[in-house]
């Protein structure tokens, strides 16, 4: 049976590590797909218990020299990160005290007879004790016939390093101790740097995590005790105080008061709770007193999904970073050899010293860089997943984000999309001399135990009118059109009017409801049109809008609904939408997602994320409206919490900007690879300009490299979705 388990991954140093993780988790048996996150430290792997365990795929990562640990434990993950923070910060200020005097003295005091040996004192514990790490790395690459980023430190430190050796014993001219010292201080810097920017880029899942209270307020036997959350269990009665946070999904008992949901669903007015509403756990209550009933805790709550949904889109991995993993794979055994060519040119091909051919080799290995080319697209779609799940918006994957820039039309649903979802019955209007309040009557009957929108405003207008309740046999439904079944004596028939089969002044009644922008039934006793009946549902507020700023990002917006075409082009001009789908049955919605993907078009579907389920699932990109606890978390790739039409052109825009990010991030990353690599060659030096890359400068620009491609994800954080 197929498994998913998240693993933490400890001990990775770049891109390479994370390569070499996968492709060593890949090959373990029964394993269907592995992906390594860089970013995330984390790794997904899918397999079939029945033939591998989760022990196996730790010892796995174990055997390429990384620590590996089942599931992830949020508290522990931010202490493992601080941990590494402050490791890398110790590190960095030992290997500093050590290398900064050793620089002093390789650039102003080599006159002095002691200068050789002092240097060589300084510098030794930088390289075996600060740079022990780059030595393990390479080791266990090494053995598992790979190579890293720790690879290409190790050799260029150790070369430059021993080759000093080698002066202080009088068998060369030159010394580079100073070089091998600050370069390792410098690699440790910018290994500390990305450190606390990535640490940066989880900062929005930790603050929904942070949203869960630790506690809970029970009353239980009459009395109340405080208790840690993880004891709470389903149909508990709760307390919650003024100012205090929500701690599991309920329904309120007793009291009243407002309750701000802003860090769950995005909506930044506070909410009115009353006896019989829902509450989510996370959000916080502003003023009155409330007592609810534990309907969902621990991992079933809203906030628990939430977070599970953005850490697995966070440890997705989007097309474009499929490139980057190519390109990783081979990255460090193209430099390698590119070093020795280097190396061997200046040397042998162009009579240049052997200490100047080692520098520029060193240089080479030095300068390139597979981390900025593997925290790219990782980064940009960890902040991207973060920022949305903050506004409401969880875009459940990275391929759905990436998707996003692509899209060109945009199918609404209308009922609960468009609309509010709450029809009201506007017209009861009784044909050809039948009795309003009978026929009411039957069509409460038949309307009673259906679960449709429209049937809810039927009784819910006949509950008003203190309507007598019949009871109905025979009761069916027909798909798209309507239902039957049998009140008393009398076969009742209420749903969609057929085509021509009314007189003219019922025709004509029909399409003047109709032409309203209304919904019409016709409620048919014994075969015999007894009334018609108009149902009208409100255009949620935000949807003209919605379908503003679609148009702005040149989007079409197109309608899709079950009325027929006189009540569709009612609701969709007053939305704003030109193109619309009318007399759709709903296991034909897909169809139509097909019709607009066959002209070329990449295509987001929003609905109600229940019976748009096919639509939503065959669209490019599925996006299904949330509705407080009740989300449907399941169906479709995105869901908006709020379930507002105008975040959808946020979505997109949220999107648009990830991909901007990730592409400067890959442009930036590659062109200082490409540009980098050949001046760190000597290339511009035998050009006659006279320019070549000191080791030093060379590893500055690196550490520098990773944290940049950090930062500028970093920046998405700023970015205006409204």
């Amino acid at each position: 049976m197929a498994k998913k388990v998240e693993l933490a991954i400890g001990g990775m140093h770049c891109a390479s590590c994370a390569t070499l993780i996968m492709r060593g988790l890949a090959k373990v048996p029964g394993v269907s797909s592995a992906n390594v996150n860089y970013a995330a430290a984390k790794a997904s792997v899918e397999f079939d218990e029945s033939i591998a365990s989760e022990a196996q795929l730790v010892d796995a990562v174990k055997k390429r020299g990384y620590s590996a640990t089942v599931g992830v434990d949020h508290e522990r993950e931010r202490k493992m990160r601080q941990k590494e923070i402050a490791d890398l910060r110790t590190l960095l200020i030992f290997s500093a005290v050590f290398a900064a005097p050793a620089l002093a003295i390789g650039m102003l005091g080599m006159g002095w007879q002691y200068a050789m040996l002092a240097l060589f004192l300084l510098s030794t514990p930088v390289q075996f004790i600060a740079g022990k790490n780059f030595y393990l790395g390479a080791w266990s690459s090494l053995q598992n016939r790979s190579a890293s980023m720790d690879t290409l430190i190790a050799i260029g430190t150790s070369a430059a390093y021993f080759f000093s050796v080698g002066a202080l014993l009088g068998l060369a001219s030159e010394q580079y101790f100073e070089v091998s010292a600050v370069l390792i201080t410098l690699v440790i810097l910018g290994k500390y740097l990305e450190a606390v920017a990535k640490g940066k880029t989880s900062e929005a899942i930790r603050a929904l995590m942070g949203l869960a209270p630790k506690t809970a307020l029970v009353v239980r036997g009459g009395k109340e005790s405080e208790i840690p959350i993880e004891q709470v269990i389903v149909g508990d009665i709760i307390l919650v105080k003024p100012g205090e946070r929500i701690p599991v999904d309920g329904i309120v008992t007793d009291g009243h008061s407002a309750v701000d949901e802003s860090m769950v669903t995005g909506e930044s007015i506070p909410v009115e709770k009353t006896k019989g509403g829902s509450v989510i756990g996370g959000s916080i209550n502003k003023h009155g007193v409330l007592y609810f009933r534990a309907t969902k805790v621990g991992s079933d709550t809203v906030l628990a999904q939430i977070v599970r949904l953005v850490e697995e889109a966070q440890g997705s991995k989007a097309n474009i970073q499929r490139f980057a993993d190519e390109v990783s794979a081979i990255f460090v055994p193209v430099v390698v050899a590119i070093a020795l060519l280097a190396f061997l040119a200046w040397y042998l091909l162009l009579g240049q010293t052997f200490s100047f051919a080692l520098i520029i080799a060193v240089s080479v290995l030095v300068i390139a860089c597979p981390c900025a080319l593997g925290l790219a697209t990782p980064t940009a779609i960890m902040v991207g997943t973060g920022i949305g799940a903050q506004r409401g918006i969880l875009i459940k994957s990275a391929e759905s984000l990436e998707m996003m820039h692509k899209v060109n039309a945009v199918i609404f649903d209308k009922t609960g999309t468009i609309t509010e979802g709450k029809p009201k019955l506007t017209d009861f209007i009784a044909l050809g001399g039948a009795d309003e309040k009978k026929m009411l009557e039957f069509a409460y009957a038949v309307e009673k135990n259906s679960e449709h929108p429209l049937a809810d405003a039927i009784v819910e207008y006949a509950k008003g009118k203190g309507t007598r309740l019949q009871k109905a046999s025979s009761f069916k439904s027909i798909t798209g059109f309507g239902v039957e079944a049998k009140v008393g004596k009398s076969k009742v028939y209420l749903g969609k009017p057929a085509k021509g089969a009314q007189s003219p002044e019922v025709d004509s009644l029909i399409r003047k409801l109709q032409e309203d922008g209304k919904t019409v039934m016709v409620l048919s006793v014994n075969s015999k049109h007894s009334a018609i009946i108009g149902v009208a549902d409100t255009i949620r507020p935000t949807s003209v809008q919605a379908v503003l700023e679609l148009r702005k990002l040149g989007i079409e917006s197109w309608l899709i609904t079950g009325d027929n075409e006189r009540t569709a082009a009612a609701i969709a001009r007053k939305a704003g939408i030109v193109n619309f789908f009318a007399e759709v049955l709903p296991d034909q919605k897909a169809d139509y997602v097909k019709q607009l993907q066959s002209q070329r078009k990449k295509v987001i579907m929003v609905g109600d994320g229940i019976n748009d389920a096919p639509a939503l699932a065959q669209a490019d990109i599925g996006i299904a409206m949330g509705s407080g606890t009740d989300v449907a978390m399941e169906t479709g790739s995105v869901v908006l919490m709020k379930s507002d039409p105008l975040d959808v052109p946020r979505a997109i825009k949220l999107g648009r900007a990830t991909i901007s990010k990730i592409k400067q991030n890959m442009f930036w990353a590659l062109i200082y690879n490409i540009l980098g690599i050949p001046v760190a060659a000597g290339v511009l030096y035998y050009a006659g300009f006279g320019i070549l890359l000191s080791p030093i400068f060379a590893s500055g620009a690196m550490a520098l490299s990773s944290v940049s491609v950090v930062a500028n994800a970093l920046t998405l954080r700023w970015i205006k979705l409204r």
